[in-house]
């Protein structure tokens, strides 16, 4: 009969013990009179012996050792309750009425968390990894499967920010002891793409009618993509050639008044009946892949296996909001101005969207030139000129 090893210490001072089994060393020690056994998930007995004395500090300190029955789904719903109790907007209500933030369906299916639908709602079949298995390797593991499966790092992080966030609000409740150490992957630096003027007049001649209105505001105004196909026509003012969103309706939760172009005004004119949303984006991405290829602002690249779902390279719906920026900043209106209309809430975040172009650099100079050829008289004249504005 196999008999499980240990390592005893002295009187009050626990144990570490190998279980048949189970190729981990156990803490053994007492809690509050009762007789507690942990797995330190560690087969090096020094760790375990280590980790031992850590928990037997946390016990006589008044905290529980971590419960074998805290799985990933607790943590979870930890985490969807933070975001319904702070308003993120991220977070997103399914058809079955489950909740998910993006990221998240990842780290579900690492974590071999499980729900089925059963009479029209979500259940939970599987709760997943004990919390206890939520260590920095099983991060390192999570890392390399989404690796192999050919995603990027910005994407990984994505899920790694929420495991971590998951894990410090289990800790804040004290649901465990220590958050592991989460390593981020480098990303690569931020887009800079924009589009100038004259590329723009060819790529909107060229897009469907029905979006032409959308992309316009994206373009001029630098409106997020999902603030724009919500907005109603009861928020739009065409003799004041505004629209106005309320705070639940923004990414920041501040309200904003949102001027719109006059190209922009005439043909919400032109649109009947004026009810309900504004903004028709049926079949936006693949519209916007087509017409990109054909103004050559952009590649479809045909997947092997994949003759439905294409790579596309090129410019972005998001690069709109960017060249907004740029266009507001180059026409001289004061950035906090800018700011108001494109919706960033701070001058960090903003700076990132104002790209400068060679031909914004060839202009200064020619500016400063132009500047410096001036006669005194001149320079005065400019000068009181622009005291008085």
């Amino acid at each position: 009969m196999t008999r499980k090893k240990s390592t005893r210490r002295a009187n009050g001072e626990g144990s570490v013990a190998l279980i048949p089994g189970c190729k981990y060393w156990y803490a053994c020690f007492y809690h509050e009179g009762r007789q507690r056994k942990v797995s330190t998930h560690t087969t090096v007995k020094t760790e375990a012996l280590t980790m031992l004395r850590k928990m037997m500090g946390n016990s006589d300190n008044g905290e529980a050792p971590v419960s074998k029955k805290l799985r990933y789904a607790d943590l979870r719903q930890m985490l969807i309750d933070n975001y319904v109790a702070k308003g993120n907007k991220s977070l997103k209500s399914l058809a079955d009425g489950s909740e998910t933030i993006a990221g998240l369906t990842e780290l579900d299916a690492f974590c071999g968390y499980k729900i089925a639908v059963v009479d029209g709602k979500s259940t939970v079949t599987d709760k997943g990894l004990s919390a206890t298995a939520l260590t920095t390797d099983a991060a390192k593991r999570f890392v390399r499967e989404r690796r192999d499966e050919g995603v990027g790092n910005a994407t990984i992080n994505r899920s790694l920010a929420l495991l971590r966030r998951m894990l410090n609000l289990a800790k804040r409740e004290k649901k465990i002891h220590d958050v592991p150490f989460i390593e981020f992957q480098k990303e690569p630096p931020p887009r800079k793409g924009f589009v100038e003027q004259a590329d723009f007049d060819r790529l909107f001649n060229l897009l469907p009618t029905h979006l032409r209105p959308l992309v316009t505001l994206l373009y001029y105004c630098g409106t997020r993509v999902g603030q724009a196909l919500k907005t109603e026509w009861s928020q739009v003012d065409l003799k004041k050639r505004l629209i106005r969103f309320e705070g639940e309706d923004t990414k920041n939760d501040e309200a904003q008044i949102l001027p719109m172009p006059s190209i922009l005004v005439d043909m919400l004119k032109s649109m009947t009946p004026k009810t309900g949303r504004v903004f028709d984006g049926t079949n936006l991405r693949k519209e916007w892949m087509k017409t990109c290829a054909a103004a050559g602002l952009g590649t479809i690249i045909e997947v092997k296996g994949k003759p439905y779902d294409p790579r596309y390279e090129g410019l972005t719906l998001h690069d709109l909001r960017r060249s907004a920026v740029r266009n507001l900043v180059n026409a001289g209106v004061a950035e906090r101005v800018a700011m108001k209309i494109t919706g960033h809430k701070t001058r960090a975040v903003f700076d990132r969207y104002h790209i400068v172009s060679s031909t914004d650099v060839t202009n200064a100079m020619q500016a400063v030139e132009t500047a410096s050829l001036a006669t005194p008289q001149e320079q005065l004249e400019r000068t009181l000129a622009a005291s008085r504005e």
